[in-house]
C-alpha cells in the first residue's frame, strides 16, 4: 500500500482500459464505492506508468488486452517501480485472457474482475460491479490487523502421518501456490487437493501454470476421478467439489456439483471441508490460506472437532488476511506459519517415521 493509514483517508483508483465503454463503466462503479475516489484514467499500459506516478493510486484496474504496452507488460513495470499499489486485472472469459490472467497473478497482481460475455450493458455492469466491489471491501477490511496467537513454544505434535493435505486460498492464491508447489519434494505421499476461488476457465489455466513453473502433477480435479497420492488437484471454477467414498476398502472419488455457492464462492472451501471431515476424520491437515472473507471456517471446525490438524498462513506473508484470520480468531489454528516455510512443515509431518 502505498503511504497514510487506510482506515482513515479515502483510497485512490486508477481505471486503464483501451475501451472508452469499460472506462466509463469501471470509473462509474469506482466512484460509487465508499471510502475510494478516482484518481484518473488512461487507455493504455504506458500512460498507466505515467500516471501511477503522478497520481500515485492505491488501486489500479488494468486491461489485459491493450495497444502500446500491455495489461501485463504495465503490470511488471507497476510492481517494479510501485510494488505497494495492488494491481486488479481487467479480463476477457476466454483460453488466452484466463492465461494471461493467471501469469499476472502469479507476478502480483492482487485479482482479477471478468468481462461478461454476454451484450446486455446493464447486465454487465452489474457483473463488473459485484466483482469490483468485493475485492476492494476486502482490501479494506483486510488493512485492520487482527491478533494471531502467538507460535507454539515447542514442536507441535502430530502423532501420525495424514493422508490428504486439504488447501483453501482465495486472494493473492496463485502467487501463493506458486511457492508452495514449487518448494515440495518431487513427489509427496498424500494427495493434495486445493480449493482456489476462481470461475471457470481460469482454474484449468493456474493448473496448467502450476505444473509448468513446478514440475509437479497438478491438474483439474473432475468428476469421478479417484483422489491418488503424488497428485495435486485443483478445484473447477464455478463448480462446487466434494470427496466421496462407497466402501471401506475404496479410495475417495471427486465429486462435482452444480449446487448453489455458499458464502457467495462456487467452489467453496467450506463446501469441500465439510467432506474431509467426514471421510478423513483425524487424518488430515487443513491449511488456509490468503484470502478475503471467511470461506472455510465451518469447514475446519468440523475437521478440527474430528481431530485433523490446522494450520494457518500468517499476516505478514497473506496478500488478505482474510480467511487465516479468521480461522485464529475462532481458536481453530494449531498453527500460524509464513508462506515461504509452510512447504517444510507440510514434509515434516509427511515424514515417514510418522506411519
Amino acid at each position: 500500500m502505498t503511504s497514510g493509514n487506510l482506515e482513515s483517508r479515502k483510497l485512490k483508483a486508477l481505471v486503464v482500459d483501451d475501451s472508452v465503454i469499460y472506462r466509463k463503466i469501471i470509473s462509474d462503479i469506482i466512484k460509487e464505492i465508499p471510502g475510494v475516489e478516482l484518481a484518473g484514467t488512461a487507455s493504455n499500459g504506458r500512460d498507466a506508468i505515467i500516471l501511477a506516478k503522478n497520481y500515485q493510486p492505491d488501486i489500479i484496474t488494468l486491461d489485459v488486452e491493450m495497444p502500446l504496452m500491455s495489461g501485463l507488460e504495465a503490470l511488471e513495470e507497476l510492481k517494479t517501480k510501485y510494488p505497494a499499489i495492488q494491481v486488479i486485472m481487467i479480463s476477457s472469459l476466454t483460453k488466452s485472457g484466463a492465461r494471461i490472467t493467471i501469469e499476472a497473478l502469479q507476478k502480483g497482481a492482487l485479482d482479477f474482475v471478468s468481462k461478461p460475455e454476454g451484450r446486455d450493458s446493464l447486465d454487465s455492469r452489474k457483473q463488473i460491479e459485484s466483482q469490483i466491489r468485493n475485492i476492494i471491501q476486502g482490501l479494506q477490511a483486510g488493512t485492520k490487523t487482527l491478533s494471531a496467537p502467538t507460535q507454539p513454544s515447542t514442536e507441535p505434535i502430530l502423532a501420525k502421518r495424514p493422508e490428504i493435505i486439504a488447501i483453501g486460498i482465495s486472494t493473492g492464491g496463485p502467487q501463493a501456490l506458486s511457492t508452495l508447489i514449487s518448494s515440495l519434494p518431487p513427489l509427496v505421499p498424500v494427495p493434495i487437493v486445493i480449493v482456489q476461488h476462481m470461475p471457470a476457465i481460469f482454474t484449468k489455466a493456474l493448473a496448467e501454470s502450476l505444473s509448468k513453473k513446478s514440475g509437479k502433477d497438478v491438474i483439474e480435479a473432475a468428476h469421478g476421478g479417484t483422489i491418488l497420492a503424488n497428485k495435486i488437484y485443483l478445484a473447477p471454477g464455478g463448480k462446487q467439489m466434494r470427496l466421496q467414498k462407497s466402501g471401506v476398502n475404496t479410495w475417495p472419488q471427486i465429486e462435482i456439483t452444480n449446487d448453489p455457492p455458499e458464502n457467495f464462492c462456487k467452489p467453496s472451501v467450506d463446501y469441500f471441508f465439510r467432506s474431509v471431515a467426514k471421510i478423513y476424520g483425524s487424518n488430515a491437515i487443513g491449511v488456509i490460506m490468503t484470502g478475503m472473507g471467511n470461506d472455510g471456517i465451518n469447514g475446519l471446525r468440523l475437521m478440527k472437532r474430528q481431530g485433523a490438524y490446522i494450520l494457518a498462513q500468517d499476516e505478514a506473508s497473506s496478500v488478505i488476511f482474510g480467511m487465516p484470520g479468521e480461522a485464529i480468531k475462532a481458536g481453530i489454528v494449531d498453527e500460524v506459519v509464513p508462506l515461504e516455510k509452510m512447504a517444510s512443515r507440510l514434509i515434516n509431518y509427511l515424514s515417514p517415521a510418522r506411519k
